[in-house]
């Protein structure tokens, strides 16, 4: 183990080994689409193998034959497709899956203590997949502790610059009483475990996070930077929507926001969607849950007038990769889309 300060988080256009996945195979995530699920699932494996390794996490054996026999159906290039048997409770590996860090020259695999975004109580397996995931790319896993004590972030709730930046929020980390992941935690604690294990020297705050995320401020659903120095972030345009006001709170913290190296980052505004609602529940459908891929980037879409304008203003972001959409619709119902569902492997 390398010491603390060798340790970077790197951003995600940053070269890739690979995605994680995972199957889903439990069906209560998204009741009643489960079959559409696993189609829009295989199409999402098959644009990554497309450009670049799937470390696909299957729940036993007879599933693996399934998923293989649906991957063949649909053309996915196989051999770009790795398996890993093993039960897990949930397929969001954003979140339970180990967030990997350069230490040095080497990798490190960081166990941020996974506990259901301190709201579900069957986790037992989803805990496990960091070491899992570790031993199968042959990663040293460290477990991530503050004073002692395991601290709880998940991957959608962070998101990194590669220089020393670092994108939160504060309803997601520090609301005192809805899914409180690290009691009594203060800013100052969260900014020395950044420092300690990822290497971040300064951390932008946002404030809330949009309606319907059951996580309560992930990140990767507000903005992403999308390089050293640029952010995109989310914008209602109606004023009488509920995320109006906490979206333009959020785009004023940005515009007010310095990088570590104390200039100020460029702001791209990115639209939303129109609401989606399904069985009277409000989803946090959005654009910024993009997947960045070695020389892609998928976006997810709904169906919607702003797809296109979405597209556009990433595509302008990412000059040298190709754009490529993916319908969300039926993904958003489990609360979360394509960036929620991955965990990225750097090289």
């Amino acid at each position: 183990m390398g010491t603390a300060n060798n340790r970077r988080f790197p951003a995600e256009w940053e070269k890739q080994q690979g995605i994680l996945l995972c199957f889903p195979h439990n069906g209560k995530d998204w009741p009643g689409k489960y079959e559409a699920i696993q189609w829009a699932f295989v199409e999402f494996i098959k644009k990554v193998a497309a450009f670049e390794s799937v470390f696909l996490i299957v729940a036993d054996e007879y599933l693996k034959a399934k998923v293989l026999e649906m991957l063949e159906t649909a053309a996915v290039q196989m051999s770009n497709v790795s398996f890993l048997i093993y039960k897990t409770n949930r397929s969001w590996m954003r979140d339970s899956g180990p967030i990997i860090v350069k230490n040095g020259v080497k990798r490190e695999a960081l166990n941020f203590n996974f506990n259901g975004w301190a709201k579900y109580k069957n986790i037992n397996l989803d805990k496990q997949i960091p070491a899992k995931v570790g031993k199968f790319l042959n990663v040293p896993v460290s477990q991530v502790l503050f004073n002692g004590k395991p601290v709880i972030v998940e991957g959608g709730a962070i998101d990194s610059n590669g220089k020393g930046t670092l994108l939160t929020s504060e309803e997601c980390l520090l609301h005192p009483d809805i899914q409180v992941r690290n009691p009594r935690f203060t800013k100052a604690d969260y900014e020395a475990v950044f420092k300690e294990y990822l290497g971040i020297t300064n951390v932008i705050w946002l404030g809330d996070g949009i309606e319907g995320d059951d996580t309560h401020g992930h990140i990767d659903d507000l903005c992403r930077f999308v390089n050293e120095d640029t952010i995109v972030t989310i914008v209602e345009s109606n004023p009488k929507d509920n995320n109006y006001k906490r979206l333009q709170d959020n785009l004023k913290r940005l515009q007010n926001a310095k990088l570590e190296n104390g200039k100020s980052p460029k702001i791209i505004q990115l639209p939303m969607p129109k609401r989606i609602d399904f069985d009277g529940v409000r989803l946090p459908a959005s654009y910024a849950n993009f997947l960045i891929l070695n020389n892609c980037v998928l976006v997810p879409t709904f169906n919607d007038y702003n797809d296109r304008i979405a597209l556009n203003i990433i595509a302008d972001c990412f000059p040298d990769r190709e754009i490529i959409g993916i319908s969300a619709i039926d993904l958003i119902w489990g609360f979360g889309t394509l960036h929620c569902l991955s965990q990225q492997i750097p090289e």
